[in-house]
């Protein structure tokens, strides 16, 4: 198998070489004023931002898995008074948006198996009794 890693070492020195490459660095220009967005967005009150919630496609399906409607879900919302509102659009605000970070750790050890795997079945490291080396 030699021209197996040879292959394998064309390959990475290839790669290397290419990472080494000068890539062009971001040109900044100025802009003209009448290219820049005057109007700026004003920020939603805590009622909207709830109410736009319902809008959502994602929010709409879960509420539905839950067994609630978005239309009983916007009469809810529009019941609370103002302090409730607040309190839960704050709490919203709060919330992390990635999510619990489960499926990274699961990417991460995957790719971890995998890079095990390959350098086990090239004969580098013997971790995994499944596998012969490919020498």
């Amino acid at each position: 198998m030699p021209t197996l890693n040879r292959t394998i070492a064309r390959a990475l020195v290839a790669g290397l070489c290419t990472l080494g490459l000068p890539i062009p660095a971001a040109q900044a220009e100025l802009v003209a004023t009448d290219r820049v967005e005057t109007a700026r967005q004003a920020p939603l009150s805590p009622r909207e931002l709830l109410g736009s919630l319902f809008d959502r496609a994602d929010v709409r399906a879960a509420l539905e898995r839950q067994g609630v409607s978005a239309d009983d879900a916007k009469a809810r919302v529009d019941a609370l008074s103002d302090d409730e509102v607040e309190q839960v659009a704050a709490r919203f605000d709060s919330l992390p948006a990635a999510g619990s970070g489960i499926e990274t750790a699961l990417v991460i050890g995957f790719l971890v198996f995998v890079t095990l795997l390959i350098t086990d079945i090239l004969g580098f490291t013997k971790g995994f009794s499944f596998t012969r080396p490919a020498k």
